[in-house]
């Protein structure tokens, strides 16, 4: 990435954060592909895991993804095998996802992966440096409460 052409914009907070999270981003990015994954593909196993058995559309708004991208991120999941879509037991008129086994198993190495390529991202600082940055990198994203 190209560096910014004045020293005065490479000194704000916002310009370092989009850094930060852009290198966080790539090193994140590069792990998930390891597994032939891209960031919505693992983001949406993880909620998947996590509602289980949910409707594609409340899938949808509980990260944010619009209803017809989150019908490609499942077609491709449930194309590999990681998800499967089937009416749902509370109304048969939408449809429950949920993972299978090869799914779960593929998250579990996807959530190393990030976890690894964050510890790389992070690792010029301390560990209480990381405590203290996690905290408020939560206070400024808006996100504790």
């Amino acid at each position: 990435m190209p560096e910014a052409p004045l020293p005065a914009i490479r000194a704000l907070p916002s310009w370092l954060l989009g850094r930060a999270a852009a290198r966080g981003r790539a090193l994140v990015a590069e792990a998930l592909a390891a597994e032939g994954l891209k960031m919505w593909h693992h983001v949406v196993l993880s909620a998947v895991r996590d509602l289980a058995p949910v409707a594609q559309a409340e899938l949808g708004r509980s990260v944010g993804l619009d209803p017809k991208d989150v019908v490609g991120v499942l077609d491709d999941l449930q194309s590999a095998g990681l998800a499967v879509r089937a009416p749902d037991p509370a109304d048969r008129r939408k449809n429950a996802v949920s993972l299978t086994e090869e799914g779960r198993q593929v998250l579990l190495r996807c959530e190393k992966a990030a976890l690894e390529a964050n510890e790389m991202l992070l690792a010029p600082l301390g560990a209480r440096e990381r405590e203290q940055f996690t905290r408020l990198l939560i206070r400024i994203s808006g996100t504790d409460g």
